[in-house]
């Protein structure tokens, strides 16, 4: 992740072999045009960098948004080295859904988010993004001028394009791009899908919801 303007946040992390990593970042959040409140919330913090979006179908979305970015800024604060254990997510994860159901026990349907992020680690004393994700909020990565999709959507179109039963172009246009088949909060189906990148030279992520 490499800096995106002179003035966006920048640390120095000390590698296991004696260099330096610097790593640069900038968040931005914004409800839109379309509702009146926001229901998104933004962890930007080494080692964990998430966003998790609350279900406009769902009651009370922003109350499960926060819920999942709290319990993983808990995991951020334990990383004192600035490198993080990925272990960590599925416990957050699974906090927030208690605190999610406790929050909400009073409405008729429980509140439900989507989350996606990367928190930085180490394999072999060699640094890696661990990429994860639940729902259709997701992780790019751009090297040099390729922007790349690196998360897998938890959604109904995905799986029909799996099935190759429709193609990516049309999964864009499907009229149920907005059914998703994996959330914090909602059911029981909360694990989080992971991936490992290495750190390189240049690298940028992006991290977003899908709106």
């Amino acid at each position: 992740m490499t800096a995106i303007g002179p003035d966006v946040p920048e640390t120095s992390l000390v590698l296991p072999d004696g260099r330096t990593l610097v790593l640069g970042w900038a968040s931005m959040t914004d409800r839109g045009l379309r509702r009146d409140h926001n229901e998104d919330s933004v962890l930007a913090a080494v080692p964990y960098f998430a966003v998790a979006d609350g279900m406009g179908g769902h009651a009370a979305g922003d109350v499960a948004s926060d819920a999942v970015i709290r319990r993983l800024a808990e995991e951020q604060e334990r990383a004192e080295s600035g490198f993080a254990d990925p272990e960590g997510v599925e416990p957050a994860l699974d906090l927030a859904v208690g605190d999610i159901r406790e929050e909400t026990g009073d409405l008729e349907l429980h509140a439900g988010t989507t989350v996606t992020g990367a928190c930085l680690t180490l394999v072999s004393d060699r640094p890696y993004w661990a990429v994860f994700n639940v729902g259709d909020s997701r992780v790019y990565q751009l090297r040099g001028d390729v922007l790349e999709q690196v998360t897998v959507d938890h959604s109904v179109v995905q799986e029909m394009v799996d099935a190759g039963r429709i193609t990516r172009a049309q999964a864009d246009r499907h009229p149920d791009g907005n059914i998703i088949t994996r959330a914090v909060g909602v059911g029981d189906a909360s694990e989080a899908d992971y991936w490992l990148l290495p750190v390189t030279a240049r690298l940028r992520l992006l991290v977003c919801s899908d709106g």
